[in-house]
């Protein structure tokens, strides 16, 4: 009867394994390609701001089709990288990931708009998400660090009211 359970876990196990390489891989690729993709705006026309091809025709406000890739594609790597990031990270601090993402969000937005007035004004739309984000990711934090040092959490704001020099608190920042 013990050998019967042993062969019928071994096939989902393969499954198990199979997706995971599946997922690996076209991670690998993913990471791989980013070179690739992001120098790709040299493709683009450099001379002119409406490209035409035989199934569409784009106008831009930007000096040229290049610069606009350029202005783009700049901005979706780091968005691609910090997506995988975020969804390959197993620590406890991965959600402020998400500020960052955000970030060149907006940024890419912007571009997207044709506003001309890109990477300046991300950071006030950005103000609301640290405001809930940065607050819920400490608080995380030091429920963690309470169950881990046994403490409760009376204990731990007692000891971050207690007065401590700046070099005290440079020290234990690095326990």
């Amino acid at each position: 009867m013990n050998k019967q359970n042993n062969k019928s876990k071994i096939p989902t196990f393969r499954k198990q394994a199979k997706s995971n390489l599946v997922y690996g891989g076209l991670i690998v690729f993913i990471l791989a390609i980013t070179p690739f993709i992001f120098y790709s705006y040299e493709s683009f026309p450099s001379d002119s701001k409406t490209w035409e091809t035989f199934l569409f025709t784009i106008s831009t406000e930007y000096t040229s089709f290049q610069h606009l890739a350029w202005y783009s594609i700049s901005k979706l790597i780091p968005i691609i990288l910090l997506l995988v990031w975020f969804f390959t990270c197993k620590h406890w601090w991965h959600w402020i990931i998400i500020v960052p993402l955000a970030m060149y969000s907006f940024q890419f937005f912007s571009i997207i708009q044709q506003s001309y007035g890109i990477d300046e004004v991300e950071l006030i739309y950005l103000i609301p998400l640290l405001m809930i984000l940065v607050p819920s990711v400490y608080l995380i934090r030091a429920k963690l660090f309470a169950k881990v040092r046994g403490n409760d959490l009376e204990k731990f704001e007692e000891e971050l009211a207690s007065k401590r020099s700046f070099w005290q608190q440079i020290k234990e920042l690095f326990k």
